[in-house]
């Protein structure tokens, strides 16, 4: 990897228009000139700011599939695999063989900055009202915020196990000479709430941008006020968590889907008046995505079907869940090993897409209920009653009681393989414990205490940066 996040300046002002990865238009290449200058030059690099989270990198694979084979939702069938994720799945984890986020972040990070550092005077030219203009920065600040949260929670201890820990660089300013050190983990996170706050100030309330494909694929104010509650979960705020999940939630744009929507919803080309709050738009014409490496074809089980579902995670859901309907075999070829169905595409042919989902309805109940049983209140509700307002609406039965431990197991069922169940393990102190397991033995189960939580960050990182410092146990 090179030198990414610093001498990237150039590379992420050449922007391509936001044709090329919400709409199938051709791609336009634009000056950096051009892209500087003008408020439509800027709004087009804003817009292209969002294709590389659909990368196999990020969203559009690994930074998804790495974390559930990690946590215990994932299995390695033995016989139908392509050599693929054996890394997460065994733990073989080294300085050469981590997670490729940090350079796809960062680059979006880069690219975001100078969104930011040009839009000064835009403002009363050529009809660009201010609010136009605080859009643009709301939304910029929105994927800096996203991105970083992404990276400190992937290559970072915990904030609620150490949040004096080294984190990651947070970087505001592109600077192609520049060798920023890793910040404090909260110091990071002081920053991801200062611009998600920013932004939730920033954005007109019913902003949604123009000529766009999808709504839910760009940043609106509910997908910023639904990234704080996350944020405030992974810091142990609980009432400012649920606070933010009730605005969400109050706010009437969004619906739980019911069990006769549920796998449907999946894959669905545009969320409407469902439950997606912001998701990443998958296509082919994007010039980012993975094609036959992408999250379809991987957990596909006539693909590379890599990442299959374990059966620790299946035997949870009981009959009549939808839930536990949402895996698929092939008893040919490997019979008794299933996979999600999460991804399953959306009929754009072979290798097919599908949207990855980030922030939905389903995780604003679970944020609140979880909140509630770690001491939030909130008038009107109780944490059994947001869980079964999710249950009811899959075919399971309700509960009559909640504790911390009934909110994290009904937020595996729900949001089992969206990347979630890893990180929750992590900032809860949890451990993970395989049954279901064809790996190296040594890793079968990881202990709360393990130097995995923070993952490595990569030896090339550290050669070009010397004022970077690896996370202990993997070398320099």
């Amino acid at each position: 990897m090179k030198k990414i996040y610093l001498l990237v300046l150039v590379a992420a002002l050449i922007f391509v228009s936001c044709e090329e990865f919400l709409t199938e238009e051709p791609i336009l290449q634009q000056s950096t000139e051009l892209t500087l200058a003008t408020f439509d030059g800027l709004d087009n690099a804003m817009f292209g700011a969002y294709a590389p989270l659909v990368s196999t990198n990020w969203y559009g694979a690994s930074f998804v599939l790495d974390a559930e084979m990690r946590s215990g939702n994932g299995y390695r069938d033995v016989n139908k695999n392509s050599g693929r994720y054996t890394v997460p799945y065994d733990f073989s984890y080294t300085s050469t063989a981590t997670p490729a986020l940090w350079g796809t972040a960062y680059y979006v990070i880069s690219a975001v900055n100078n969104v930011i550092a040009n839009l000064d005077g835009k403002a009363g030219v050529e009809g660009v009202t201010q609010q136009d203009v605080d859009n643009l920065h709301a939304e910029a600040l929105f994927l800096r915020a996203l991105s970083h949260f992404d990276l400190v929670r992937t290559y970072a201890k915990q904030y609620t196990v150490d949040k004096t820990a080294p984190g990651v660089p947070y970087v505001k300013i592109t600077d192609p000479a520049g060798k920023p050190a890793r910040d404090a983990v909260d110091t990071v996170y002081t920053n991801i709430l200062a611009d998600l706050t920013t932004a939730e100030q920033l954005i007109d309330d019913s902003y949604s941008r123009e000529g766009v494909a999808s709504a839910t694929s760009v940043a609106s104010k509910l997908a910023i006020q639904a990234l704080l509650s996350r944020v405030y979960l992974y810091m142990g705020e609980w009432q400012k968590s649920a606070d933010y999940a009730t605005t969400v939630i109050n706010s009437g744009k969004y619906s739980l889907w019911g069990a006769d929507e549920y796998a449907d919803a999946f894959k669905a080309d545009v969320q409407t008046g469902g439950e997606v709050i912001f998701d990443v738009y998958g296509l082919k014409s994007n010039s980012y995505d993975g094609y036959w490496d992408a999250i379809t074809w991987l957990t596909n089980p006539d693909g590379y079907s890599d990442c299959a579902s374990s059966n620790d995670l299946i035997s949870l859901y009981e009959e009549g869940d939808v839930r536990g309907d949402m895996f698929i075999g092939n008893p040919e070829k490997a019979p008794g090993t299933f996979w999600t169905t999460k991804y399953a595409g959306k009929d754009k042919g072979t290798p097919d897409v599908s949207n990855t989902i980030v922030l939905r309805l389903s995780e604003m109940y679970l944020n609140r209920a979880e909140a509630i049983t770690r001491g939030a209140t909130v008038a009107g509700t109780t944490a059994v009653s947001d869980i079964n307002a999710i249950r009811t609406n899959r075919g399971a039965s309700e509960i009559t009681s909640a504790g911390v431990n009934d909110v994290l197991n009904e937020r595996r069922l729900e949001l089992a393989w969206e990347g979630h169940f890893w990180y929750d393990l992590a900032r809860t102190k949890g451990s993970v414990t395989r049954t279901h397991y064809s790996g190296a033995e040594v890793n079968r189960n990881i202990p709360a205490d393990s130097k995995f939580w923070a993952l490595p960050i990569n030896k090339r990182e550290l050669d070009v940066n010397e004022n970077l410092v690896q996370n202990p146990g993997y070398g320099s």
